[in-house]
């Protein structure tokens, strides 16, 4: 049964750079769709990049991090990444990597398996 852990989260200062880091244990990440979604202090969970399944690798980015957000997978390690680069305090929030056997979605309700959260804090 697929678990998923997030890591790399920290504080940093604007305009500064993280890798969250998403590894998939109990099983394979290639059939699934990864999407890293994010919540911040008193707003709604909102999805900021996906990746899709290792045979097709599409790549789509929310327009407030396009730009600045990469995301990637290395199926190999069993690990889908975002970098984060060119940091702002409104990225400050939880971030949260998901996965689903859909094509690449923003919506909670496709996802069946979710990671538990990693802090990422943008301020000087």
């Amino acid at each position: 049964q697929l678990q998923l852990v997030e890591s790399g989260g920290g504080l940093v200062q604007p305009g500064g750079s993280l890798r969250l880091s998403c590894v998939g244990t109990g099983s394979t990440l290639a059939p699934y769709a990864i999407t890293w979604f994010r919540q911040a202090p008193g707003k709604e969970r909102e999805g900021a990049s996906c990746i899709s399944n290792a045979k097709d690798g599409s790549m789509y980015y929310k327009d407030s991090v396009k730009g600045r957000f990469t995301i990637s997978r290395d199926d190999a390690k069993n690990t889908v990444y975002l970098q984060m680069n060119r940091l702002r305090p409104e990225d400050t929030a939880v971030y949260y990597c998901a996965a689903t056997q859909r094509w690449c979605s923003y919506a909670d309700t496709d996802f069946h398996v979710w990671g538990q959260g990693t802090q990422v804090t943008v301020s000087s």
